[in-house]
């Protein structure tokens, strides 16, 4: 009976220590896996935090480009009305020119046509200078 007491004991002691070891081991893994678990975090948080700083620089580039698109526009609006201006110049100073030429006045016409190819060079190198 005494022998049966110490099996029992030695096998109670045996359970006891397999299932400390066990549960220590658990405990192990399951703070290596808190941790891991933690580090993914805290990676994805400085992710997410790259990722917001980059769509602000984003915005702020795309309205920095929608402003000075709208500079441009508005300047190619002014450009167009003075291009309009002109033509309408253009197209009066073409229809006087026919009238002093039906009038009869061929020294006048040669003048105007002198005038308008000077007018029209004078055109041609300020759009060369824009360009540059």
């Amino acid at each position: 009976m005494t022998e049966t007491y110490i099996y029992t004991g030695i096998a109670f002691i045996t359970g006891f220590l397999i299932a400390w070891i066990i549960r220590t081991v658990t405990l192990n893994k399951l703070g290596k896996l808190k941790r891991s678990t933690q580090g993914y975090l805290e990676s994805e948080k400085l992710m997410k935090e790259t990722i917001q700083k980059e769509n602000m620089m984003v915005h702020q580039m795309k309205q920095a480009s929608e402003l000075e698109f709208g500079k441009k526009l508005q300047e190619s609006k002014a450009l167009i009305r003075v291009l309009d201006e002109n033509i309408l110049l253009l197209q009066k100073s073409n229809e006087e020119t026919e009238a002093l030429m039906k009038a009869g006045l061929p020294e006048m016409y040669d003048l105007k046509l002198k005038l308008i190819e000077a007018n029209n060079t004078i055109a041609r190198y300020k759009g060369q200078v824009e360009n540059k």
